[in-house]
C-alpha cells in the first residue's frame, strides 16, 4: 500500500507543480481535482475568455490497480517520462498504463499493459 501513496504524492506533485505553469489568464481558474479515496486525479481550466465560456480537463490520471493511468493530456509535458524520473525511485514503466492509446498500441510504448 505504500507504493500506492507514492504514486498519490508523485501525481499531486506533478499536477501542482503543472497547474501554476498554466495559470495565465485572471479570468480562467486551474483547477486540481484529487479524488483519492477513487484515485481519480484532475487538473482543468474553469471560467470564461471574453463570451466564450471555458471549461477544459488537460491532464486526467487515474490510479487503477495499482498502475498510473493517464486518460488524458493535452499539453507539451510527457507525463509518462516526468513520472518516471520522480523523487529518488521515480515510477516503474511498468506501473504506466497510457490509457489514451487504444489496448492494442499499448504493449509498443515501452510502457505497462492493463
Amino acid at each position: 500500500m505504500e507504493r500506492i501513496e507514492y504514486y498519490r504524492q508523485c501525481i499531486r506533485k506533478l499536477l501542482t507543480e503543472q497547474a501554476s505553469a498554466e495559470n495565465s489568464n485572471p479570468d480562467v481558474e486551474c483547477q486540481l481535482v484529487f479524488d483519492t479515496e477513487h484515485d481519480h486525479y484532475q487538473l482543468l481550466d474553469v471560467g470564461w475568455e471574453g463570451l466564450k465560456r471555458v471549461y477544459n480537463c488537460f491532464i486526467h490520471l487515474d490510479i487503477k490497480d495499482g498502475k498510473i493511468w493517464i486518460q488524458r493530456n493535452t499539453t507539451e509535458l510527457d507525463i509518462a517520462q516526468a513520472l518516471v524520473e520522480m523523487g529518488v525511485s521515480g515510477v516503474s514503466k511498468e506501473d504506466i498504463v497510457l490509457g489514451l492509446h487504444p489496448p492494442y498500441k499499448r504493449p509498443y510504448t515501452g510502457y505497462g499493459v492493463a
